[in-house]
């Protein structure tokens, strides 16, 4: 049996098959997403998402969904399945599928009567195409397939509503059809690899609902136009492929298409195969470089979830040259932030004062291995980087007289903790924030080991004692000081200032920060962002926007930095600590068939059963459970 596989008592059973969703991108921004039974549970789930830079450079859905419909002596059997308003499930397709796999790439297998029909499905590399190959593998009598799009022509941040502006002409194009809801969207090209008779019967579906939404406090209902029907016989045994894309293709080629893009995918037989796959989904490959996405769905680029993940993300995989390509493209605009003071609007958040030092990390990984070719390649922008901090020049971060960082977190959020309410930061983490000058005295120690310049081995000294000077408080680290301030709370940031290569703390205080968070974060998903002891403990994000904002860095777990807090506590308890570490492992291993599934989440709520929220697949998540799982195979 496939490692990820679902049978017909997991899929007729909405409350769970509806919980289950999946995704798969052309590694240029562009993804096809939904749950395992085709029925949107979101508004960005779409068979065709596709970013349009023209339009603002959002990610829009064109193509919502497509309905099957199975024709027998008159009978119709219809695949599909929707939620509409009241939480009515029409037409029911998922009582048909006898079998949901995602070995290789996604797969649904229906019986209907005598007729047993397969569906799959993936995106074309670097382009905005869908192909999804339908294939009859039984049938007793002659059978006619009926294909039915849903048409969305809007942001994924927005909802489509019944209009009188909505185009609904379309043009024939070579067995098929070409249409566009909105001038300016670019044409959608739907297109079959044998001919196909097109009935034109414009038709608005009301009230679609997106369960996601609703429990995410947004609007939830939506309205999508429906143009006409295609229709053909298929025989069994025979194979029928369709694409939606935005240029025509010729259909003849869509069979060899099919054949070299699937020669290239790789089975996800295990967790780190799983994983392995999810990774290669975030690269983001377009005219001005190479970068990587935070997540999906809704995230674009962002500086630290970027550099964060890199390492993970291919080194770990063993992709040096996507590793070289990335932080090609990142040096460029981490140079032209540095020159001229420019926000990269390709890498936002890059003027955050840890985004910077998360980047020397991530050379530094690369560095472990490949030494030689680091100084050759990066040295100079490590030093730049520096040096940039160093002149006091960094707009956000500040270098005190004890040799350590400042930064202001009090009107804008200057760390990972980042969430906003009424223009505030809800956490608001300022002066000397521990993690931040963990990540500093790391770099600094980098840059010394790579330049052998006196001035940085003096500066590492300085901010070696200042750290232990200011942060120990005799048990752990406090989160942030500031002057008299000490910020008492049990947080997880504490963990890099062990876990980090260059630590400012001796052996007691490594062991004592991993024991503290042991004791009072560690669940079987990672970390708490804070520990329960705490009056402001609030673990479960649920509830509209403000309530999830309150709660999203003040209790949940955020996996990412399961890496950090499993690397140190291997580097504390060594060969002893592997067996613990792998526990861990088989914690996070449990949520490759739970949400979306082979990846990831965002965060996790603090309490049992630790339900996942956020991004359906989350960058840093990735990342880091791949290094730790190399971690361990290294160990």
């Amino acid at each position: 049996m496939d490692y990820l596989n679902f049978d017909k008592s997991t899929l007729v059973n909405l409350e769970k098959s509806l919980t289950k969703e999946m995704l798969r991108t052309n590694r240029s921004g562009a993804y096809n997403s939904t749950t395992i039974v085709d029925c949107n549970t979101r508004k960005y789930h779409g068979q065709l998402v596709v970013p349009l830079p023209e339009l603002g450079g959002d990610n829009y859905v064109l193509l919502s969904s497509l309905d099957e419909t199975i024709i027998q002596h008159g009978a119709e059997f219809n695949l599909g399945v929707h939620q509409y308003k009241g939480k009515h499930i029409s037409p029911n397709g998922h009582k048909y599928i006898r079998e949901f796999s995602c070995n290789v790439i996604s797969k649904t297998t229906y019986r209907v009567g005598g007729v047993i029909i397969s569906k799959e499905r993936l995106m074309i590399k670097n382009t905005p195409r869908i192909i999804t190959k339908y294939t009859l593998l039984d049938a007793h009598s002659a059978t006619t397939i009926r294909f039915k799009p849903f048409l969305a022509f809007r942001s994924v941040h927005t909802l489509s509503k019944k209009n009188a502006d909505v185009n609904t002409s379309y043009d024939e194009v070579s067995n098929g059809i070409r249409c566009r809801l909105y001038e300016p969207f670019p044409f959608l090209y739907m297109q079959f690899s044998k001919k196909v008779e097109y009935v034109h019967n414009p038709f608005w579906y009301e009230g679609l609902e997106y369960e996601k939404e609703q429990e995410r406090g947004y609007d939830y209902l939506e309205d999508l136009m429906v143009p006409g029907w295609f229709e053909m016989p298929i025989k069994k045994g025979e194979s029928v492929y369709f694409t939606a894309g935005l240029d025509e293709i010729s259909p003849r080629s869509l069979k060899s298409m099919w054949d070299k893009e699937l020669a290239q995918r790789n089975p996800r037989t295990d967790m780190f195969n799983c994983l392995k796959n999810a990774a290669r989904q975030f690269a983001k490959k377009q005219d001005e470089g190479t970068f990587l996405l935070a997540g999906y769905p809704w995230f674009k680029t962002r500086a630290r979830d970027e550099f964060i993940s890199l390492p993970g993300a291919t080194l770990s995989i063993g992709d040096t040259a996507m590793f070289k390509d990335i932080a090609y493209s990142a040096v460029k605009e981490i140079s032209k932030f540095i020159d001229t003071g420019d926000v990269s609007h390709l890498i936002e958040d890059i003027d955050t004062p840890d985004a910077l030092l998360w980047f020397i990390w991530a050379i530094q990984q690369y560095a472990i291995e490949n030494k030689a070719d680091a100084v050759l390649c990066y040295k100079d922008i490590v030093i730049k980087i520096l040096d940039f901090i160093l002149k006091q020049d960094h707009p956000f971060a500040r270098f005190m007289d004890n040799g350590l960082l400042y930064v202001n977190g009090t009107i804008k959020p200057m760390t990972w903790m980042n969430a906003m309410e009424d223009g505030r930061p809800i956490t608001p983490r300022t002066g000397y924030v521990v993690e931040t000058n963990a990540l500093w005295y790391n770099a600094v120690c980098f840059a010394y080991s790579i330049s052998r310049s006196k001035r940085f081995e003096r500066l590492a000294e300085q901010i070696k004692s200042s750290f232990v000077n200011v942060f120990w408080n005799g048990i752990y680290l406090y989160d942030f000081v500031d002057g008299n301030y000490c910020d008492v709370e049990v947080r997880p940031n504490m963990v890099y200032a062990v876990s980090l290569p260059y630590s400012p703390l001796d052996r007691f205080q490594q062991k004592s920060v991993i024991d503290i968070c042991t004791k009072e974060l560690l669940t079987t998903k990672g970390l708490r962002s804070l520990s329960p002891k705490s009056g402001g403990y609030r673990p479960n994000y649920v509830g509209g926007m403000k309530e999830r904002d309150r709660n999203y860095h003040n209790g949940p777990v955020w996996p990412f930095i399961t890496g950090a807090y499993c690397e140190g506590y291997l580097k504390i308890y060594k060969n002893s600590g592997v067996s613990f570490v792998e526990r861990q492992m088989i914690g996070m291993e449990a949520e490759m068939k739970k949400l979306c599934i082979g990846t990831l989440s965002e965060l996790y709520d603090g309490n049992p059963p630790y339900k996942g929220h956020g991004a359906m697949s989350y960058a840093p998540t990735v990342a880091e459970i791949l290094r730790t799982l190399v971690l361990l195979r290294n160990n």
